[in-house]
């Protein structure tokens, strides 16, 4: 994700919650067709992770599919988990790790595509500490945000000699001013932003550890999974359409992100699409499948870091298997 945002939070929850009101589902005849109204509630700001959503709507893709999809900017703190899982909208964007601690919470949702499939989620050094990996990271200033899941993982599996864990405020001005300071952040963001302010980084996936969950996971309630598979099915083949334009024509989306999120660059954006290309397997029939094996670990590392109990959870019940 870009830098993180401490204006607007008041504003893009407004927003959300104002998007989220209503019942039942809408139609709306566009040209002649009937098109179901539904929303899609983002988990941050717009941004290059939701590109490929973005461009299923800006080129029809939603619509061949007889659908009129919302897209509801989120930020921090917007509660997209619970109001998929109680039917006050009917489609989010979360991280795969949410999913199951979702549902050891009540809230039933699942998983139905994932347009990345390697982690993002990083820690950035700079070059002159000479640290080269995570385990190394040791007599620094790191901040990141503690009781998240990829947090709670690195400080398990990592022995952080001499580190200060300080809580992550969403900027790099820390980091840019301190050497001995690290970061978490998202590789299609937060390095462009210290490159472009002159600093020299070094970029450590959490990946490289084994912490690999889904990233800009679509997912719906259980409920509206089960009684409606043709609607799951047609949203499903939109955002896959949409992610395979994206990630290989993303001018005209990268403009309308720009036009939402005035935060953004030409730049960031251009970087951003090009440090998602690696992470994904857009140009493979099965871009967008989930496999059994990946949430089977991903409850695991859960279960192993006691941020969720032993069979809690059911790794098949968080994710739409392709048969």
């Amino acid at each position: 994700m870009a830098q993180r945002m401490t204006v607007g939070l008041l504003l893009a929850v407004t927003l959300f919650l104002f998007g989220c009101t209503g019942s039942g589902p809408k139609t709306e005849t566009v040209d002649g067709k009937t098109l179901r109204k539904v929303k899609l509630a983002l988990n941050w700001f717009p941004e290059a992770e939701h590109g490929g959503f973005y461009t299923a709507q800006l080129q029809g893709y939603f619509a061949e599919e007889g659908l009129d999809v919302e897209i509801i900017p989120g930020g921090p703190g917007a509660p997209v988990i619970p109001q998929v899982a109680r039917g006050a909208i009917e489609f989010g964007i979360a991280s795969a790790d949410q999913i199951p601690l979702g549902r050891a919470e009540g809230a039933n949702v699942v998983a139905m595509m994932a347009p990345i499939d390697k982690s993002p989620r990083c820690f950035l050094v700079h070059e002159a500490s000479g640290i080269k990996t995570l385990e190394e990271l040791k007599d620094c200033t790191l901040a990141m945000s503690s009781g998240r899941a990829f947090a709670e993982y690195l400080k398990k599996h990592v022995p952080l000699k001499n580190v200060r864990i300080v809580p992550y405020d969403g900027s790099i001005t820390a980091f840019l001013r301190d050497p001995n300071f690290a970061q978490q952040g998202y590789e299609f963001s937060e390095p462009f932003l210290a490159t472009e302010e002159g600093a020299k980084v070094r970029v450590l996936p959490i990946r490289d550890i084994g912490f690999n969950p889904y990233t800009s996971v679509l997912f719906t309630s259980d409920k509206l999974n089960d009684s409606d598979p043709e609607l799951i099915a047609a949203m499903t083949r939109a955002c896959i359409k949409g992610w395979k334009t994206y990630l290989t024509d993303p001018l005209e989306t990268n403009k309308h992100l720009e036009s939402l999120n005035p935060e953004l660059s030409p730049g960031v954006l251009s970087f951003g699409v090009e440090a998602i290309k690696p992470l994904t397997i857009v140009d493979q029939p099965s871009y967008g499948q989930m496999t059994l094996e990946r949430w089977k670990t991903l409850t695991d590392q859960l279960v192993e870091i006691e941020m969720l109990k032993k069979d809690a959870v059911k790794p098949e019940d968080c994710f739409n298997e392709t048969k």
